[in-house]
């Protein structure tokens, strides 16, 4: 029988490859060291990876000891601690030593200031406008220290212990300096997490970097997952992802070929918008674009 040009052409796409072509392939479960896997992020990711025992084997990387207990399913040997605010490089080289990939979910995290919200209220009462509350930031947790210099001492501990992936948890709208996210506290949070972007991009390792929507805290698994790139995904109506799914994202990225070496925003639809997603290739295969960092450029 025949083969038509069509079946030829959709046989030479990726998604027709032998499956062992379209999964890297390896011979013993997956090392991954989760760095920020006390965050509600970087726990999910843990928790993904601890379900999945045939696939892979965790560690994960806690700041202080006080953490432990959030990570069940894991021994106290597979737990390692580093301050990001006082390691450099060298401290993160046990936890990554021996590991195939590494998931980077660490940031920075604004601290609301209580007494801000007085005046918030009052303008609510009183019906004055363009009155928002005031965040701060921990010691040792600015923007600068954890998502630029934390995260560059982690791209070049993963390099040095021999590391070959690495998935990188991030933010939509790196895009726009002036971002409401950059005036947290004078923060300027997505510049430096941009910055840790392209130093990421520049070290040779293989890369995934993902840019969620808002970050809820609902179910996964029960939504469609759109991708863009470069913050268009912002014009949508609806721009959060639940956290599981950017964990499940993350978790996905480790094996396929398609997530190699890309860079894309990730939001979802509400319940009921459209079908669940499953297959996560024909997600990735289906959105081959990848975010410009010629655009809002922070590195070199």
């Amino acid at each position: 029988m025949r083969t038509s040009a069509r079946a030829t052409r959709q046989c030479n796409t990726r998604r027709c490859l032998p499956r062992a072509q379209r999964v890297v392939a390896h011979a013993h479960p997956m090392k991954v060291a989760v760095t920020g896997a006390a965050g509600r992020t970087g726990g999910l990711v843990v928790k993904k990876l601890v379900e999945r025992k045939d696939q892979f084997e965790a560690r994960a990387v806690v700041r202080n000891a006080s953490s432990k207990s959030k990570l069940a399913g894991l021994p106290d040997t597979a737990i390692f601690e580093v301050d990001l605010a006082r390691g450099g490089a060298d401290a993160f080289l046990p936890a990554f030593s021996g590991c195939d990939a590494v998931v980077i979910a660490t940031s920075g995290v604004p601290v609301l200031k209580p007494l801000s919200l007085i005046p918030v209220f009052w303008a609510k009462l009183t019906g004055k406008t363009g009155v928002s509350p005031e965040f701060s930031w921990k010691e040792g947790q600015f923007p600068e220290q954890v998502d630029w210099l934390g995260q560059k001492a982690q791209i070049d501990a993963a390099k040095k212990a021999g590391v070959k992936k690495v998935v990188l948890v991030s933010s939509m709208g790196g895009t726009d300096p002036s971002n409401n996210l950059n005036k947290l506290g004078g923060g300027n949070i997505l510049q430096w997490k941009r910055k840790a972007e392209q130093y990421l991009i520049a070290s040779g390792l293989t890369y995934t970097i993902i840019h969620p929507g808002g970050l809820i805290d609902e179910p996964d698994g029960q939504r469609e997952i759109r991708l863009g790139v470069d913050d268009t995904l912002i014009k949508e109506t609806v721009r959060s992802i639940p956290r599981g799914d950017v964990a499940e994202l993350c978790v996905q990225s480790l094996k396929l070929k398609a997530a190699e070496n890309r860079a894309f925003d990730c939001v979802s639809r509400k319940p009921g918008d459209g079908q669940p997603t499953k297959d996560f290739e024909a997600l990735l295969t289906g959105m081959p674009k990848n975010c410009d960092y010629s655009i809002n450029s922070q590195y070199p």
